[in-house]
């Protein structure tokens, strides 16, 4: 694996020679909208069939030895992908690349907004490989708690099970307006309307053939923290063998009292739940200044909180395959795919900067009189955020959402990432 980073002057011809790649290739992996147009800054992901780099967090007792063993690799190809590395004394904490013929394991979750049309079934078609499941955004709830489908999505369900894909059930608390604090707290406030909530979601996830459900219920009142975990507590007894995926909002600490995260209480969740998800994502939010979507800085503080109360190994964290142009001045923020957001910068011969401490890639554009500023995601994004789930050894990530084209994310997913599936 080789990302490139383009230079002021080069051209693809010039980087196609170097790495003996076809030009066409390096045009189809990384979405470009053509072969004659590239951007300083650009980052290119190059596939190869070298080794893939593994990341280890060094525990006590641990010697250069024991890990080469466990990764079937050498003293000598860890100390060379580790510049300055001492093989006699390592450290407690220390974070080793090491290069291994053992691909990273794990699951991922791709949400799936439905259109309505074939477009869902190729989105599906085209990541069979890459995804254990698909959650399906379609579901939400009335005020006396009935869950209801929003549109008919028996099509999309049997074509995950036919790839061997496990469909889940996603439902969120939005209304017309949006997210509803005050859909989710009256239902949860209420017994009645708690029960009713678990007992539709748990029968329409049988009867529509899903494997599990991904709940989504977001800025639930503080106050309905405990009625939360006795909610999930009722679900996840309905649902017996069908998987329960809770989403999360991302903190670093607990505020039982804050708006968006105080209901979440992690260690409760994570004991009830076969799955917690992390949405480790819009950090930079809209209508928020110009910020980085997903800064890997902040993307580890909320991991060491979140590993520090729930089993690792049920922990997900998401990845986000968007971006935000924002307008400096008003905050104004529009959304886009990484693709988008890439060829965008190209088209408009924009260099691409990239700050080191966010690991995130962004640019600035003027239109008219309004500067704008555009952060995304590409495949440096992504490397490190999947190094943070083999270093803690998490379950794996999720992805918002699968129809924003993301071809660097995928490919680099098809050959670095061995994918698990739902047995």
């Amino acid at each position: 694996m080789s990302v490139h980073v383009v230079r002021a002057g080069e051209r693809l011809w010039q980087i196609s020679k170097q790495y003996g790649v076809s030009i066409e290739s390096i045009v189809r992996v990384n979405g470009l909208a053509s072969a004659s147009v590239i951007v300083p800054g650009l980052a290119l992901y190059i596939p190869d069939d070298g080794l893939a780099s593994r990341v280890y967090r060094v525990k006590a007792g641990d010697a250069l030895w024991k890990i080469a063993q466990r990764f079937r690799t050498t003293i000598s190809s860890i100390a060379g992908a580790n510049p300055g590395l001492d093989i006699h004394r390592l450290r407690i904490g220390q974070v080793l690349v090491v290069p291994s013929p053992i691909k990273l394991a794990m699951r991922t979750v791709g949400f799936l907004v439905p259109s309505g049309t074939t477009a869902d079934l190729s989105v599906i078609d085209s990541l069979a490989n890459q995804l254990t499941y698909v959650a399906v955004v379609n579901y939400s709830f009335t005020a006396a708690g009935y869950a209801f489908a929003e549109r008919d999505d028996s099509a999309i369900v049997a074509r995950c099970k036919q790839l061997n894909i496990a469909p889940l059930l996603m439902i969120r608390n939005v209304t017309s307006s949006g997210f509803s604090a005050e859909l989710v707290g009256s239902v949860l406030a209420n017994p009645t309307y708690r029960q009713h909530l678990a007992a539709s979601i748990a029968n329409l996830a049988a009867t529509r053939g899903f494997r599990g459900v991904s709940l989504d219920l977001e800025f639930i009142p503080p106050a309905r923290r405990n009625d939360f975990s006795l909610f999930l507590r009722d679900l996840k007894l309905r649902l017996g063998n069908l998987l329960l995926h809770v989403n999360v909002h991302a903190k670093t600490e607990d505020l039982p009292t804050n708006r968006i995260v105080g209901a979440y209480d992690y260690a409760a969740i994570g004991a009830i739940a076969d799955v917690m998800a992390v949405m480790t994502i819009d950090y930079g939010y809209p209508g928020g200044p110009p910020d980085p979507i997903s800064p890997i800085n902040w993307v580890e503080q909320v991991v060491k909180y979140a590993v520090s109360l729930v089993t690792p190994r049920k922990l997900m964290m998401a990845m986000a395959l968007y971006g935000y142009d924002k307008v400096v001045s008003t905050n104004a923020a529009k959304g886009l795919s990484v693709l988008a957001a890439q060829n965008h910068a190209i088209s408009l011969g924009r260099p691409i900067q990239f700050d080191s401490t966010a690991q995130s890639p962004w640019y600035r554009y003027w239109s008219g009189t309004d500067e704008h500023i555009v952060w995304f995601e590409d495949i440096r994004s992504f490397i490190k955020k999947t190094q943070l789930i083999d270093q803690y050894n998490l379950m794996g990530t999720t992805y918002w959402q699968i129809s924003l084209p993301a071809p660097q994310n995928w490919a680099y997913v098809s050959s670095e990432i061995v994918v698990v599936k739902q047995r």
